[in-house]
């Protein structure tokens, strides 16, 4: 059965999850640093609470998340992990994270990482553009047919 793991703490898309996952029956499971209140109560939903250690919520997703499974997540390192593990793993914008793209995804991700400690005092990368419409659309999309190409499966 597919289970739905959300990488909550600062997750844009959280709503849209919910509502796409009750469409369709599929588990919800949100993986957070600390308590979040906005979380459905009910069948098909659980909050899990790691606590605050650094990548706990990270750790506890990729220890658990199979390749029947859809992960949202915008962090490079866990989609890496979970891509490994077989999942479907999607960012807020819809977009995927494949065997394919995953090394390119850590490989500039690390690059950026590497650039702003050397320069600490100068903006390099600009930071991730603003989340838009088009890019929660996209996500819908992108879910939607996640879940239905696991279902067929």
């Amino acid at each position: 059965m597919t289970v739905l793991y959300i990488d909550a703490d600062a997750c844009p898309v959280k709503d849209e999850c919910y509502r796409v996952a009750g469409r369709h029956g599929v588990e919800v499971v949100v993986v957070a640093n600390a308590w979040l209140a906005s979380v459905p109560r009910g069948p098909g939903f659980r909050q899990v609470t790691v606590g605050d250690a650094l990548d706990a919520a990270d750790d506890w997703i990729a220890d658990h998340a199979t390749a029947a499974d859809v992960v949202v997540t915008a962090d490079v390192p866990l989609a890496g992990r979970c891509v490994k593990a077989g999942a479907t793993v999607l960012a807020p914008n819809g977009r995927g994270f494949t065997a394919d793209s995953i090394g390119m995804d850590l490989a500039v991700r690390n690059l950026m990482t590497d650039l702003r400690a050397a320069s600490p005092t100068e903006r390099v990368g600009g930071g991730p553009k603003p989340f838009s419409q088009k890019d929660r659309s996209a996500f819908l999309q992108a879910l939607h047919e996640a879940i239905v190409r696991l279902k067929r499966a």
